[in-house]
């Protein structure tokens, strides 16, 4: 087991890793929309989205993956009413690309974000 730490995304704001890789399997912990700088992203969903999509970039990176190789997000919601325009956010960042997706709305959220997005991907393996 490795833990995934990179400074292309927020550091964790409790004891928990940005990530967790087993295997040629990564597991990300919950992205929200926080800035390097630790502060919320101002603006709606779609800003918020755009931001958690950037973080869950840079831990998929680090680990060696892309969200190419994601089998399965799941996503966390504050209102369900804005599905659809975080579906339109979401589909920019996978493309043809289909993972797996449960997509559940929530009483809150860390820091009462709109959205917060975690990822199960695969690291491929050089031969």
């Amino acid at each position: 087991m490795e833990f995934i730490s990179t400074t292309a995304a927020p550091a964790a704001i409790g004891p928990y890793s940005q990530a967790v890789k087993l295997g040629n399997l990564l597991f990300t912990s919950g992205q929200i929309p926080l800035g390097l700088d630790g502060q919320i992203v101002e603006g709606g969903i779609k800003e918020q989205a755009h931001q958690v999509f950037a973080n869950l970039k840079g831990v998929l990176e680090a680990a060696g993956t892309s969200f190419g190789q994601v089998v399965k997000a799941t996503v966390f919601l504050k209102d369900m009413n804005q599905f659809a325009e975080l579906n339109e956010i979401y589909g920019t960042y996978f493309g043809d690309h289909k993972p797996a997706r449960s997509t559940v709305e929530v009483a809150r959220l860390p820091r009462d974000v709109f959205v917060e997005i975690e990822l199960i991907a695969v690291i491929p393996v050089e031969i």
